[in-house]
């Protein structure tokens, strides 16, 4: 119902800027996303027609992922823009290609309906020497969203009724997660992961693919490889894959990925310290509880939990469809 909910909020907000007055119909600014500076707030860009950063301007056009990333449970509000006269390019099943002053922009909110609050909205932007990342912290008025380059901690109530000390990341963390190969690039927007419909009224051509991540909305009831192996590939394969943050684990979580030890089948840790919890390989066939991967994606202890950044509880369901699927394996 959640999922329905965030759809429904960016739908209205969708409807809101088409209905919206030309006068009011802002245009983003485009030389505000190719400079060097970063703005001090989230309102210089123009991404947001109103001051509360709910309805999108023109060519700010919403987005859902079929498998969303997890962050203590928060609602996540996803954009993406494009300059006039551009458009997305498929590079197969793999990340959306985007053209030079493009920017994706999430905004992460915690609340129901009408108590809903936005917490933080992180921005990347396509300059010419690449994607800059900048998170940006909204006020207790939800009035203005300003730069957060050293990061900020915060407390919120999550979904389960859980106070936890929210981390809005600072500038360098932003690169730990979306690095490959020492270059910053997005880690969501990618083909396999995006509706179809969508990706038919983004691009010139869908891309054909053999895969698509199944729907995070049948995990209660949907073949559990599928969904492990999708929720693994959205939640850790950003880092777990060659040229990744943590690369020299020799895990590689990706969905592509098919070579059993790769994604930690009988796969024994480079460093077996703590974060192993006493437990030998990554996945033992039948075991999860002698897994080191469910072993510490079930914790939120510092030092322990998996992943590092982006977290501040434990994810339930993504914990469940994992442990399912290791049970069935043989």
């Amino acid at each position: 119902m959640r999922r329905a909910g965030v759809l429904f909020l960016a739908a209205a907000a969708l409807a809101a800027s088409v209905a919206a007055a030309p006068a009011q119909r802002a245009e983003v600014r485009d030389a505000v996303i190719r400079a060097d500076a970063a703005p001090r707030t989230l309102a210089e860009f123009g991404f947001f027609t109103d001051a509360a950063g709910r309805v999108p301007a023109q060519r700010v056009t919403p987005y859902e992922l079929n498998v969303p990333l997890w962050s203590d449970g928060a609602d996540k509000l996803r954009y993406i823009y494009l300059p006039e006269g551009t458009r997305l390019e498929a590079d197969g099943e793999g990340l959306l290609k985007f053209p030079i002053g493009a920017a994706i922009i999430k905004s992460f909110a915690f609340g129901e309906g009408t108590d809903q609050r936005l917490i933080e909205t992180r921005v990347l932007l396509h300059r010419a020497d690449g994607w800059a990342a900048l998170p940006y912290r909204w006020n207790a008025e939800q009035t203005e969203a300003t730069l957060a380059l050293a990061g900020a901690r915060l407390d919120v109530t999550t979904p389960a009724g859980e106070t936890i000390s929210y981390r809005i990341p600072n500038k360098n963390q932003c690169k730990e997660c979306h690095s490959l190969n020492g270059a910053v690039i997005p880690i969501g927007p990618k083909a396999r992961n995006m509706a179809q419909s969508w990706l038919a009224a983004m691009l010139e051509a869908v891309p054909a693919r053999a895969d698509s991540l199944p729907h995070w909305d049948t995990r209660a009831s949907g073949p559990a490889e599928p969904l492990a192996r999708a929720y693994l590939d959205v939640n850790c394969a950003h880092c777990h894959q060659p040229g990744g943050m943590a690369s020299n684990s020799g895990l590689d979580l990706r969905w592509e990925q098919a070579e059993p030890q790769a994604i930690g089948i009988f796969k024994r840790p480079v460093a077996a310290g703590r974060g192993a919890g006493g437990h030998e390989f990554g996945i033992v066939p039948g075991a999860p509880d002698q897994s080191i991967l469910v072993y510490r994606l079930a914790s939120a202890e510092p030092g322990v939990a998996m992943p590092e950044l982006g977290k501040s509880s434990v994810d339930p369901d993504g914990v469940a469809v994992v442990r399912r699927w290791i049970l069935e394996m043989k």
